[in-house]
């Protein structure tokens, strides 16, 4: 009997990917041996997040970073960084963001469910262009000028949600921000790997970038990556900090946050509730510092065998062909036949509600695939996985 048994909670096989519904992926050794530790004493946590910050740093090219509770996280601080400055009075005030400048600009083919993050802080987001290439009636989407045009005094930033996709680039963005002298705040929650993405963003200029840390990197699935200017990210931290502190005693690394620039302490901030532990913080650097080590074929060599496993033991199923998708993640395409008597959807809820639980992405469903991501998944659940698809798929 485990932790699991004891709650009554099934575990499954996440053959979805490191999704947060489904717990996120597997942490290696080394970061829960590194947790562990981190739980066995008590620090400050300016003091802690100082340390991450000298990290993130040298490995972003950034002036400054701090460990989040998630990307979405590092979007609600990175928001307010950009609107309060380093003045205390406006932190307190948010989401009252009266006397400050409260729009943030998005191109409306990237607003998502996640700048909900952003709209908690009390900012509007101002959508500019007109997607017809995602709607199917063109070929344009939103442009540097429409950018530069939408920026007015009470713009308080420009939020880029990254892709492959994304349009226009992150480069003719910055152009019109910085021109205005706007900053840049950059969702790059799902951009890992290549590891060198870790310093795309901020080499083209973004003032500001939160990556996921429970994805790629493989650290706690409560844990992000926040990364930019030295004064947006000292910002940020006190708007997230416990300052439940006398002024006198309160004395934080100054590398992270200079007291001398402050003219009084602000009040806990409207990030309070994505605080970040001790445990997190150091399971993310631990995490983070394998990543970037890694070798990136070796990595994805890994995941490609584990594929290929999977698609031999598929090979000969009656009512459905597989494809491996190479790529920095290779992943197998599972074509489900048309005449079957179940769509795509209905044996992803099978495999889902069977036993044991198997979720794969199905996000490509309504076209007749399901995807199986091996990157949280164990060698061993490979025999399990096949056995139940070939049950379901003859």
């Amino acid at each position: 009997m485990g932790i699991y048994d004891d709650l009554g909670v099934r575990t499954i096989i996440n053959a979805k990917g490191p999704s947060t519904r489904v717990s996120g992926g597997l942490l290696a050794p080394e970061v829960t041996k590194a947790m562990t530790e981190a739980a066995a004493h008590c620090v400050d946590m300016a003091e802690l997040q100082a340390g991450a910050s000298k990290v993130i740093a040298g490995i972003t090219g950034a002036e400054a970073g701090i460990v989040t509770s998630g990307a979405a996280a590092g979007l609600l601080l990175g928001t307010a960084a950009c609107m309060t400055g380093l003045e205390p009075g406006r932190m307190a005030r948010l989401p009252d963001t009266t006397g400050m400048k409260n729009e943030v600009i998005m191109a409306r083919s990237q607003r998502n469910f996640y700048d909900h993050a952003v709209r908690t802080t009390g900012a509007r987001i101002v959508e500019v262009g007109l997607p017809d290439r995602v709607a199917g009636a063109g070929v344009r989407d939103a442009e540097g000028w429409e950018i530069s045009d939408a920026i007015g005094p009470a713009t308080a930033a420009v939020v880029y949600v990254a892709s492959g996709s994304s349009r226009p680039a992150l480069e003719e963005v910055v152009r019109a921000a910085h021109g205005k002298n706007v900053p840049v705040l950059v969702d790059a929650a799902g951009q890992l790997g290549p590891v060198s993405n870790l310093k795309k963003f901020i080499a083209a200029g973004a003032d500001l970038v939160t990556f996921s840390g429970g994805k790629a990197i493989g650290g706690p699935q409560g844990s992000g990556i926040l990364c930019g200017k030295r004064d947006l990210i000292m910002s940020a931290i006190l708007q997230s900090l416990d300052l439940d502190i006398d002024w006198a005693q309160w004395s934080p690394p100054a590398s992270l946050i200079d007291k001398d620039r402050l003219v009084g302490l602000p009040p806990h901030g409207i990030g309070r509730a994505c605080k970040v532990g001790k445990e997190t913080i150091v399971g993310l650097l631990v995490a983070l510092q394998r990543f970037v080590a890694e070798q990136e074929e070796t990595r994805r060599a890994v995941f490609l065998a584990r594929v290929e496993k999977i698609s031999n033991a598929l090979s000969r199923l009656r009512n459905a062909s597989v494809t491996v998708r190479d790529g920095m993640t290779p992943k197998l395409a599972l074509i489900v036949n048309p005449t079957h008597a179940k769509t795509a959807m209905e044996i992803c809820v099978a495999l889902q509600n069977g036993t044991p639980s198997i979720h794969v992405d199905p996000s490509q469903a309504a076209g007749g695939i399901l995807v199986i991501n091996p990157s949280c998944m164990a060698d061993a659940d490979v025999a399990p996985l096949t056995q139940r698809v070939r049950e379901l798929l003859g």
